[in-house]
């Protein structure tokens, strides 16, 4: 069996780390929904790449607001939250959860179809991401310094399912075309790269965020495209092993993260979109590598 990262708990609930834990990686693995679903008076569904971020903020809205309880909060790929809310629930293998949130985080146009659908009324971008960067082992044993490398014969790239992550795989995309252009580099080598399923190319399966740094992790790729933000949670969590290399461009690619509140928004929800519109989240989402939409 692969060696596992030994990925820390994010829960709000601090006191959740000293409970029972039990998960097997290969069967029984839940990292991206967290909490206490029947005690959280707080729901909230998001994109999954910003979640240290999310993950900050919440704990600090509990800590501010213990009346809340917990807050149970997803951070998987825009289309399964949207899914979920669509079709009233999730199943997580042989478990159902029937819960709608009152706070939704995506891209602008996963917001947009909320709005279609009735199901939020108003929605504002609040973050940006930084670019992206290319995620490599400790001590970078390929000697990666950029994109250029990654037509090397001996480099292997991982990099999000088209399918199934549509919204990262895009911006990783593009960012690949666009500073082979401004390098002066074979722009048609690097679409193709991407484009087929081959030795030299990884795809993810449905969650890049946990899927990049375990693949490089086991030594099936040997670098990623990632978010800075995401790069940097991953050195900070993984000291020992990763590191990244800056992508040298002046124009890079960006995401606009938007937050609205559904129109089942409890209690709290219209407190939480209050905060994460303030300065004190903004300051918090600086401190994982992010920044303002403004």
């Amino acid at each position: 069996m692969h060696r596992r990262l030994n990925w820390p708990i994010e829960a709000s609930r601090a006191d959740y780390a000293d409970g029972f834990a039990w998960s097997q990686p290969g069967s029984n693995l839940c990292l991206d929904f967290h909490g206490d679903p029947l005690a959280a008076k707080l729901v909230v569904f998001s994109d999954g790449n910003h979640h240290m971020a999310l993950g900050a903020c919440c704990q600090a809205f509990l800590k501010h607001h213990p009346d809340v309880d917990d807050i149970f909060y997803a951070t998987t790929p825009p289309k399964v939250i949207l899914e979920s809310v669509l079709r009233g629930g999730v199943m997580l293998g042989n478990l159902r959860l029937n819960m709608l949130p009152h706070v939704f985080i995506s891209p602008k146009n996963i917001l947009d179809k909320l709005v279609d659908k009735q199901q939020v009324s108003l929605h504002r971008a609040f973050a940006r991401s930084r670019g992206n960067v290319l995620l490599v082992k400790k001590g970078n044993p390929k000697a990666i310094s950029g994109i250029a490398d990654l037509l090397r014969d001996d480099v292997r790239l991982t990099i999000s399912n088209p399918i199934t992550e549509t919204a990262s795989y895009d911006v990783y995309k593009q960012t690949l075309l666009d500073v082979a252009k401004e390098q002066t580099l074979d722009v048609v080598a690097f679409a193709d790269l991407i484009h087929k399923d081959s030795s030299r190319v990884v795809f993810g399966e449905s969650i890049h965020h946990r899927e990049v740094p375990q693949t490089i992790f086991e030594g099936r790729a040997d670098v990623a495209v990632v978010y800075h933000h995401l790069a940097l949670r991953y050195t900070r969590i993984f000291p020992d092993d990763f590191e990244f290399v800056k992508i040298k461009t002046s124009v890079p690619v960006t995401t606009d993260y938007h937050i609205g509140l559904m129109n089942t928004a409890g209690q709290w929800g219209k407190t939480f979109l209050d905060f994460m519109l303030s300065d004190k989240a903004l300051e918090i989402y600086t401190e994982h590598g992010l920044t303002t939409s403004n």
